[in-house]
């Protein structure tokens, strides 16, 4: 048994870019479709119910173009949206795998970045809990790091000092491994890295996932023929020429990009 049909893939921006980029190298004859919900971001700082709505229209319009799987690239839809949620086709999130490739890693001490509305959920720290309930976890909130990445300033002065301050607490916290609960964050890896040391291990969610949703299409048999060529489509509800740009080079590929409305 195999199954052609694309696999969709939508974030609130160009941070779920990191995901689709791991499922082509992962998955080389899938065929993607993503939706970037550039118009709605960031979602990090709305309400559950809103980002619970958006995830909905946002799923719907991939199952519309006939995907065969959706994976909730955001981990702040990934973590207010999923839960109880039901759609007609094997839907991901990034947040149960990210924690796996933590927990591979950790000596014991963890330290989670994320927007404001994924730390208030909890939903890292759950997962970590229920797989290692004697670590020691700690978590910050990173507002600014979602607007600085989608304004491309990924390597600007004010991006460090930044992220400088945000890391701090989790640094006196004498972290071993740091989980970009976000996945606009892996962006940002140079900076963090030069900021956290070598002793720190930085946990990015993409490459987890990546390897998820292969064990899960190949559990559902909605694996590609080996031999089907992939086609991706790329979908921007706002700022669709930076958004193309961006994609590219996260991607490495030239994109085809719709503007749509959701």
């Amino acid at each position: 048994m195999s199954d052609p049909r694309p696999i969709g893939v939508f974030d609130s921006g160009v941070g779920g870019l990191t995901v689709a980029a791991a499922l082509m190298d992962r998955l080389p004859n899938e065929s993607i479709r993503y939706l970037g919900d550039t118009a709605r971001l960031p979602y990090g700082t709305k309400s559950p119910t809103t980002v619970q709505r958006y995830t909905e229209k946002n799923v719907g319009f991939l199952i519309d173009r006939e995907v065969k799987a959706v994976i909730v690239a955001c981990n702040t839809a990934s973590a207010l949206a999923l839960d109880g949620f039901h759609a007609d086709v094997p839907v991901w999130g990034v947040i149960e795998p990210g924690a796996d490739a933590a927990i591979a890693v950790t000596r014991g001490r963890v330290g989670v970045i994320a927007t404001e509305s994924t730390i208030a959920a909890g939903a890292y720290r759950t997962a970590l809990s229920r797989r290692r309930p004697e670590l020691d976890i700690h978590s910050q909130a990173c507002g600014l790091f979602v607007p600085l990445v989608e304004e491309g300033w990924q390597d600007d002065e004010i991006t460090e000092t930044v992220a400088r301050r945000y890391l701090a607490p989790l640094l006196d916290a004498d972290i071993d491994t740091l989980v970009l609960g976000c996945t606009h964050y892996p962006v940002l890896i140079p900076v963090l890295s030069r900021i956290v040391g070598s002793d720190v291990r930085l946990v990015d969610s993409a490459a987890s996932t990546a390897e998820a949703v292969a064990e899960g299409l190949r559990a559902n048999q909605l694996e590609a023929p080996s031999d089907h060529r992939p086609e991706h489509h790329f979908f921007a509800t706002d700022t669709a020429e930076r958004f193309a740009r961006i994609a590219s080079t996260v991607c490495r590929r030239p994109i085809t990009l719709e503007h749509v409305d959701v």
